[in-house]
């Protein structure tokens, strides 16, 4: 049965987007550990878009559960894994322009990097995964360059026609079944929703789903409703005084 690793950068998104203190993502982890998450999953990008380093350092210091702290490849990026010492490093690949992660890392072209850094965390006792394709050359540079997970980019999966899922969902099988030969372990994750994740969830050794921008669109959803509910009670029913402050409850 595979777990449940939420991913709160769209939250942060929100708060970025007015450069204010709200929402906070770091109590919203916290909510999403009370609704049953096995693990909270960030973004740390180096342009630092959403998430920001007070935000992982203030997880890091309250979660209960498992921090799993998406980088890029950077010395710089490393340096600040081991001094928060999450619970796992995502190594991911990272374009400015991009809107979101668009594809996995070339693991076979940058391993002699990639495994210097590698070995740099694990030596710091954080284990580390490296986010690919669900290609076989790249999971065999990915054993080679001594990672602990990989995390299989399900976007084309996420995208595909009716006609094309399953080919996209036999890859990934596949990809799991040759990462598993080969000693790894795997998680999956991106564009995943209420109405596909089930059969990638149901692939043997699948071991965590990372899963964010569904879970806060549905939480939007679900909770607006309430939300505005308590706003329009505020305005009708006010027990402030705009003079003399607060008045009693009516």
């Amino acid at each position: 049965m595979a777990s449940l690793g939420v991913n709160i950068d769209h939250i942060a998104n929100v708060r970025e987007a007015r450069q204010t203190n709200e929402p906070d993502p770091v109590p919203m982890a916290l909510l999403a550990e009370l609704g049953g998450a096995d693990g909270i999953t960030v973004h740390l990008r180096e342009d630092r878009r959403h998430i920001q380093d007070r935000d992982v350092e203030l997880l890091r210091a309250t979660l209960q559960t498992r921090l799993n702290l998406e980088i890029a490849a950077t010395p710089e990026m490393v340096q600040m894994a081991i001094k928060t010492r999450p619970d796992m490093v995502t190594f991911v690949p990272e374009r400015r322009e991009e809107v979101t992660t668009e594809g996995g890392l070339d693991v076979l072209n940058q391993q002699k990097p990639l495994t210097t850094m590698i070995n740099q965390l694990q030596t710091a006792n954080i284990p580390v995964s490296l986010f690919v394709d669900p290609d076989g050359r790249q999971i065999e540079a990915c054993s080679k360059s001594q990672a602990n997970w990989i995390e299989l980019h399900t976007g084309k999966y996420a995208l595909a026609p009716a006609k094309a899922k399953y080919v996209e969902l036999a890859k990934l099988i596949e990809a799991t079944t040759r990462a598993k030969s080969l000693g790894l372990r795997v998680n999956a994750g991106h564009g995943l929703t209420y109405q596909n994740v089930e059969p990638i969830a149901a692939i043997q050794d699948m071991e965590e789903l990372n899963i964010g921008h569904t879970i806060v669109t549905r939480a939007l959803s679900i909770g607006l409703q309430e939300a505005v509910r308590e706003m329009k009670k505020l305005i009708q029913y006010p027990r402030t005084d705009p003079l003399f402050g607060i008045q009693e409850k009516r």
